[in-house]
């Protein structure tokens, strides 16, 4: 029997509880679909024990619901996890676990987006739901999938490897020699991490790596801002390039932005070495592009993830493209807190995104109201 709901909005983490909250507030009749059996099951199973927020609180609230005042600055995983949790019980968000979407497409006879569901609980033997409903929100997030990079030779590695999803603590890791793929915050933290507790930790890095100011947004137009961090980063960092860490090629807020814990200053004590990318892998060996290779113990793959949505929703050309992410708009690469791109969450046929744009908390606030 296909079930007929106004709203459904597929993804329980941030933006999908968020999104429910304000149609609540509102008393519009909606469902959040979760494939994981909890809220923001990222943030709750797969991050490493010393995460910390890399934004200021003050730019990570939910709508109608600050974060808590005694919070810190930057909250630890579970702070962020018993703010998501008390947010949900606040706003009466009752997600629908275990449920994977397998297929939504809109059909044009009613006017309506089918979508198919497999009930995964236990004892549910693999069942489907059906539904149709008038608007479909999309809050799966960037996290989705994590993404295995192919590199030549790493199947047949016969040291330890694992994503960032799977690492907790570098407290096993003492004295041995590990390699972390990829230098975004996920990198950096783990760098710092491992260092932290003793191993031989060297991470790859092929892209600039900036500190940068939020509240500069506020006030300061965005080109002025980029101009002055660039300065900034030069004078307080100081030369990165002697480190193996290349200056930038574009303006801060052009890319994603890094946030150092502490890391750059393991570099500069030699603690953390930095090679540049990695070309192929033989037994134990690493080879790097510059023609260097070194044994590891350990690999550590934090190279991100794939996006979910595309494998599964139907009629989103005008939104999505074929990976998944947003269709880019003149605006979607500046990382600025004020929606001036305001279609770029708005497809066809009641088709929404919330979250996917990839600027934050507080950006995703916004498109969830």
């Amino acid at each position: 029997m296909v079930k007929e709901e106004v709203v459904i909005i597929v993804g329980a983490g941030p933006s999908g509880i968020s999104t429910s909250a304000c149609l609540n507030l509102l008393s519009i009749s909606n469902i959040v679909l979760e494939r994981d059996d909890c809220l923001a099951s990222l943030w709750t199973k797969k991050c490493y024990d010393r995460l910390h927020l890399h934004v200021a609180k003050q730019f990570s609230n939910f709508p109608h619901m600050p974060v808590p005042a005694d919070y810190p600055q930057y909250m630890s995983k579970d702070q962020f996890v018993k703010y998501v949790e008390n947010y949900a019980c606040q706003f009466n968000v009752e997600p629908l676990y275990n449920r994977l979407v397998e297929l939504a497409t809109f059909d044009d006879s009613i006017k309506k987006w089918y979508v198919k569901v497999r009930n995964m609980r236990q004892g549910s033997q693999y069942d489907f739901d059906e539904y149709v409903c008038k608007f479909l929100v999309v809050a799966t997030g960037q996290n989705t999938d994590a993404h295995i990079p192919e590199i030549e030779g790493l199947d047949s590695y016969p040291g330890e490897i694992l994503h960032s999803t799977s690492y907790k603590s570098g407290a096993k890791y003492a004295n041995k020699h590990v390699l972390v793929l990829g230098s975004g915050n996920s990198g950096m933290d783990i760098a710092l991490d491992l260092a932290n507790f003793g191993a031989k930790t060297s991470i790859t890095v092929r892209n600039p790596i900036l500190n940068i100011g939020l509240i500069m947004i506020k006030h300061i137009p965005l080109k002025i801002v980029d101009t002055v961090l660039a300065i900034l980063s030069k004078l307080i960092i100081g030369d990165t390039t002697k480190y193996g860490i290349p200056r930038p090629n574009r303006n801060p807020f052009s890319s994603k932005w890094i946030i150092d814990a502490g890391t750059l200053d393991k570099i500069k004590s030699g603690h953390i070495q930095v090679l540049p990318a990695l070309k192929s892998i033989l037994g134990n060996y690493i080879e790097f592009v510059n023609g260097e290779s070194y044994q590891f113990d350990v690999i550590v793959l934090a190279t991100g993830f794939r996006r979910s949505a595309s494998k599964w929703l139907q009629d989103c050309d005008c939104l999505l493209n074929e990976n998944g992410n947003l269709q880019i708009s003149e605006f979607h690469n500046s990382w600025v807190s004020k929606p001036k791109f305001a279609n770029n969450w708005k497809g066809d046929n009641g088709l929404y995104c919330v979250g996917l744009c990839g600027r934050g908390i507080e950006p995703a606030s916004i498109e969830s109201q």
